[in-house]
């Protein structure tokens, strides 16, 4: 019997340190799934906000044949991704009393612009004191690449007799109006900025015949 009870007695303790342990590793367990979660919610967000900040304004948009106007991109109480974009580009974009943005990443063909392609813009704008047409989003210039022309403005594009014009995007050069493709290759995103315009307080006045057409004349094989 007393044997018995010595090795009781040596058990108990062993038992006790075995149901310690197990708590002690449930804790941990729970504690590191705590963790886990919380890193990978963290990732999650930062990637989801780096994927809605790094093109375009989320949210907002009218669409206007090819291009979409964001009457609200510069608006005081613009949404927290549209001042996140903004903050993103080191931009000051238009306020509301100022003019209107509009942007393009397609043709009047709805296919995406491609800067190994030739595009004809041209046609009209709406009523404006002055408006300028850019590529957006250009980011840093190739290595070896050339300073160009990144873009237009309403006083220096040439006009034919009637007023209108035409401004070609190109990667090569091209007669008149031209805008070289900011890229050998790969998407491209154009910027058109009306400046003191009716066309701000009613987008929806705006249709197709208003903006500049959008025509792809081919692309290199």
């Amino acid at each position: 019997m007393s044997g018995s009870h010595a090795a009781a007695s040596e058990t108990a303790p062993r038992r006790g340190v075995i149901r310690f342990v197990r708590r002690l590793w449930r804790k941990s367990s729970i504690a590191g799934l705590a963790v886990y979660a919380l890193a990978l919610g963290g990732a999650l967000g930062l990637a989801s906000a780096d994927w809605a900040t790094s093109g375009g304004y989320p949210f907002g948009g009218v669409q206007v044949g090819a291009w979409t106007a964001w009457p609200r991109a510069g608006a005081a109480n613009a949404d927290p991704y549209t001042r996140a974009v903004n903050a993103r580009r080191g931009e000051i974009p238009l306020a509301v009393g100022e003019g209107l943005l509009l942007t393009a990443a397609v043709d009047d063909a709805g296919q995406a612009l491609d800067a190994t392609c030739t595009y004809r813009i041209g046609g009209g704008t709406p009523p404006a004191r002055a408006w300028t047409i850019t590529v957006a989003g250009r980011g840093p210039r190739e290595p070896g690449r050339p300073i160009l022309r990144e873009g237009f403005t309403s006083t220096e594009v040439l006009r034919s007799a009637d007023g209108r014009f035409a401004v070609m995007l190109a990667p090569d050069v091209q007669p008149g109006n031209w805008l070289p493709s900011p890229r050998a290759s790969g998407p491209v995103r154009l910027a058109l900025r009306l400046y003191d315009t009716p066309a701000a307080a009613s987008v929806g006045s705006l249709d197709r015949a208003s903006v500049p057409a959008i025509t792809r004349l081919g692309c290199a094989s």
